[in-house]
């Protein structure tokens, strides 16, 4: 497979459009929520790990 047909295959994917990605059944609100607490835990347990500085 050479870059070129490569590349042709990644435009015509792309050019195809389609519905865009979207799924009927995600929330942007709670999926971004789900990430910050997700995100909120990891620094919490970072912060727990780094006592002793």
């Amino acid at each position: 497979m050479s870059l070129t047909s490569t590349a042709h295959q990644l435009v015509t994917l792309a050019s195809e459009g389609g519905e865009g990605g979207n799924h009927e059944s995600l929330n942007p609100y709670l999926t971004g929520g789900g990430a910050f607490i997700v995100l909120l835990l990891l620094l919490w347990i970072t912060t727990r790990f780094n006592r002793d500085r």
